[in-house]
Parts: structure tokens; C-alpha cells; sequence
């Protein structure tokens, strides 16, 4: 019995239990305060009961000192006895009338023999036989004569009757009143509880696997507190982060398809090529020697770009993989001089655009890889000469800031459409949307130029406009590489 009641109790609302909780204690409470008052009450009736008694006992005992005998005010229901104890034992005198006395004295008998031997008035209730509970007082007349009076407490009894059937009623409308308005206080303070159960069951069935899933869901109810106040605000910040996680992952999806896809697309042409050539050189088509020589010539070319683009993807990946060393070999060594070499390569490689290098006169010290530093200048010019005309001014300046190197690549070409600014760095993302190779490239040079700049602890970034396109290439001092 005990184990269902629990059990029913553990499935009412968390309102409720707490409203019954509350009830449970205002309860205790509530008898705590009417047992101290009953008592207070009872007490306080007894003693005007016991003041009663006294002041009929001095008229009596006036009356019994000077004629002998008891008389005076009787009081209805009140019974009267007189002993001697002169003789150290109490003797009951013969009663004036026969209704002084009850048929159970013993009561009587004994109180006197009481105040006989504490000498001084003396009180108790006690239940007489067929009469019910009275207030016995027993006090001296004269020495050697005792006076024993009792009253009945019947009216003392109603009264506390009605107090008891008063506060039984009254503490239960009270409670009542209490558990039923302390419930819907505590149900409108718990609604915002039940609004974010209500979001959670709303997340639950929501598909997670979608790849454009989204969490439009969010705990708005207010109120309840302080305390639900902050649950609630976690609660949103959590679903806030948890849809962030939810976009970069749709992002990450949506690039991976589009990498592997494009990926597909880059080593698709010069595998057909490779194939092609094997196809002529299979049916003797390319037999003559200087046909052989050119599709040989070609054979490799293709072999060639193929690696580099199997080169860039393999660095790429290794670069974004958390759990793999990137691959930099880290030592001290000047910029200035790796910038010359890579202006100098550029000059030979693209005779017919003019290059200035504006550079410190001192050594520029960093703690980089310089082969992956020339990497980077190296795709930043060939990025300026595959997309401007011929002829077209390019320079590079090198310049000390506050704690970092600073490489700037600018062109005077025709700049970068808006649109395609914030995509530049995507990989396989070209600004000639038709994805021809007349003007070179697989969309990856910029890419590997970030990723390695990152990997280096510095920043690179873009600024075009019409007539004029720079890379800003930032890399730190003491070559301490930022957390990625």
C-alpha cells in the first residue's frame, strides 16, 4: 500500500507534489499553533474556574468560622464538604442538605487529607462517578476544619469543544485555500519549465540527419524567477550552439560534396588525356618519331599537373586534420631573401610584366618553413599573372609592423567582381564561373596559400577594386603559430 502511494505520488506534476508539500507542512504548522492555543484556553478557563472556586470558598468559610454551619450562596451543581481533622485524620460532617454531596467522596476525603499536610489550599480535577469531571478545591476554615468544594467543568469543556470544532474548520478552509492557490502559483511559476519540456519534444522530432537541419525552436516563455530565468537562457544558448553546430555541419556537407565533386571534375581531364595518349600509342596512331616525341611531351604534362593537383589536395588535407602534424618544418630564417627568390622566379617565368620589390634593408627573422613562405608567393604572383593582361604592373613590398612580417602582392589589373570576393580562398572556386584552362589553374593556389599562412600562426587578406588587387600576407615575429 505504502509503495503504491509512493509510486502515484512520483506521477503527479512536480506542482502538485510541491502544492502537497507545502499543505503537508502548513498542516503541521497549523496543529502546532491550535494544540498552543487550546492549551492557552484551557488554561486560562481552569484558572477563572479556580478564581470562581476561591472566592465562594471565603463567604463559606466566613459562614462555617462564626455560626458553624455551611451557609450562604449555593451554586447549581456545586458540591460542598466539611471535615474535621483536628484529630489528624479528616471526618466528614453531616451535610445541611443532601444535595452537597455526591455518592463518590473519596475524592473529597482525600483532598483534605491533602491540604492537611501541605497547609494550604489545594486543587485537582478528578471524574466523579455519574457526574463527570470537576475542579475540587480544598482550603482551611479554621484550624482543624477544611472546606472542600467542587465544580463541575462541563461549561469550561463546551467551551473548548466549540474552539477545537472552530479552528478544525477554519485550519482546514485555510489549508485548503492554501494548497489550491499555492498550486496555481507554483503551475504558472513552472510554466516556463513545461514550455522548454514542450521545445525539447519539439527537437526530438525534428530529423537531425537532414543536412540543411535547423533548430527554429526556442524557449520564449517568461517568468518563474530568477532561477528559471537562467535555465531558460542556458537552455536557448544551448539550442543556439547547438544549431551553429548544426549550419557547420550543413556547410561542411555542402563543401565536401562540392570538393569531391570538383576534385572529380580536376582529375577527370587529365586522366582522359592519359588515356587518350595510351589509346594512340595502343594502335600504333603515334608510330612516327616526331609525333611520338609531342604526344610523349603532352603524356607527361598532363602526368604533371595531375601530381600537383594530387600535391595541393594531399597538403590540404593534411593541413586541416587536427590530429596530423602539419607539414612545416619550422626554423629561423629571413624573409627578405625568399621574397627576392620569389620575384626573381616570377621575372624569368614572366618576362613581359614589370615587378618592383620593395624590401627592409636589414634582415627580417622568422621562425617559418621557408619552402612553404615561397609556396605562398609563389600562388599569389602566379594567381596576379594568370589573371591580369599582359603587361600588367606587379609589385611586392616587404615592411616590418609590431611583431609581424608584413608581405604585400598587389597588380594593377582589373580587380575582383564583389561577389566573388568572399569565395577567393574557397578551393576549386574560380572567377571564370565556365571553368576554362586557357588561363590556367585548378582554383586551389589560393586556398594552399591561407591554409599554410594559418598553419604559420599569421592571416592573409584580400583588397580589390578596380585597377588595383592586394594580398595581404601577415605572419608573426616569433613565429608562434595561432590555435586553428
Amino acid at each position: 500500500m505504502t509503495e503504491r502511494l509512493r509510486r502515484g505520488f512520483r506521477r503527479l506534476r512536480l506542482g502538485t507534489r510541491l502544492a502537497l508539500g507545502l499543505g503537508a507542512l502548513s498542516l503541521v504548522v497549523f496543529a502546532v499553533v491550535g494544540a498552543a492555543l487550546t492549551t492557552y484556553m484551557r488554561d486560562y478557563l481552569t484558572h477563572q474556574l479556580d478564581d470562581q472556586l476561591g472566592l465562594a470558598q471565603v463567604a463559606q468559610s466566613k459562614s462555617i468560622a462564626e455560626t458553624g454551619t455551611l451557609q450562604g450562596k449555593k451554586y447549581y451543581r456545586w458540591y460542598y464538604a466539611v471535615y474535621d481533622v483536628s484529630g489528624g485524620s479528616p471526618e466528614l460532617r453531616s451535610p445541611e442538605e443532601s444535595g452537597d454531596l455526591p455518592r463518590d467522596i473519596a475524592p473529597f476525603a482525600s483532598l483534605a487529607e491533602r491540604q492537611l499536610s501541605a497547609g494550604t489550599e489545594v486543587l485537582r480535577t478528578v471524574r466523579l462517578a455519574d457526574k463527570g469531571e470537576y475542579r475540587l478545591r480544598a482550603c482551611a476554615v479554621k484550624p482543624g476544619v477544611v472546606l472542600v468544594s467542587a465544580a463541575p467543568t462541563d461549561d469550561v469543556d463546551d467551551t473548548m469543544g466549540r474552539l477545537i470544532g472552530f479552528q478544525v474548520v477554519a485550519f482546514a478552509l485555510a489549508l485548503a485555500v492554501l494548497v489550491e492557490c499555492g498550486r496555481r502559483m507554483l503551475r504558472r511559476g513552472l510554466n516556463p519549465l513545461s514550455d522548454m519540456a514542450h521545445t525539447a519534444h519539439g527537437i526530438a522530432s525534428h530529423d537531425l540527419t537532414e543536412s540543411a537541419a535547423r533548430l527554429p525552436i526556442r524557449a520564449g516563455q517568461r517568468g518563474g524567477g530568477p532561477e528559471v530565468e537562467e535555465l531558460r537562457t542556458a537552455f536557448n544558448t544551448m539550442l543556439e550552439h547547438i544549431d551553429d553546430s548544426l549550419a557547420v555541419r550543413a556547410e561542411a556537407e555542402r563543401r565536401l560534396r562540392r570538393f569531391v565533386a570538383d576534385a572529380s571534375h580536376e582529375l577527370r581531364t587529365p586522366l582522359m588525356s592519359v588515356r587518350g595518349y595510351a589509346d594512340l600509342f595502343q594502335y600504333a596512331a603515334a608510330d612516327a618519331p616526331g609525333e611520338r616525341e609531342k604526344h610523349l611531351a603532352r603524356l607527361r604534362a598532363e602526368a604533371a599537373r595531375m601530381g600537383v593537383l594530387l600535391d595541393d589536395l594531399l597538403l590540404l588535407a593534411r593541413l586541416d586534420a587536427p590530429e596530423v602534424d602539419a607539414p612545416l618544418s619550422h626554423q629561423e630564417a629571413d624573409l627578405v631573401p625568399v621574397v627576392e627568390d620569389a620575384v626573381a622566379a616570377f621575372r624569368a617565368g614572366h618576362p613581359d610584366r614589370p615587378l618592383t620589390l620593395v624590401s627592409p634593408t636589414g634582415p627580417l627573422l622568422l621562425r617559418m618553413d621557408p619552402d612553404r613562405v615561397r609556396q605562398v608567393l609563389d600562388n599569389l604572383l602566379t594567381n596576379a599573372a594568370v589573371h591580369t593582361p599582359a603587361g600588367t604592373p606587379v609589385s611586392v613590398e616587404v615592411t616590418r609592423g609590431q611583431d609581424v612580417a608584413v608581405v604585400e602582392v598587389e597588380d594593377a589589373g582589373p580587380g575582383i567582381p564583389p561577389v566573388d570576393r568572399p569565395k577567393v580562398f574557397d578551393r576549386f572556386y574560380r572567377v571564370d564561373k565556365a571553368r576554362t584552362r586557357d588561363r590556367g589553374g585548378s582554383g586551389l593556389g589560393l586556398s594552399v596559400a591561407r591554409s599554410l599562412v594559418d598553419a604559420h600562426g599569421g592571416s592573409i587578406a584580400l583588397d580589390s577594386r578596380p585597377g588595383a588587387t592586394r594580398f595581404t600576407v601577415t605572419l608573426p615575429l616569433r613565429g608562434v603559430p595561432r590555435p586553428r
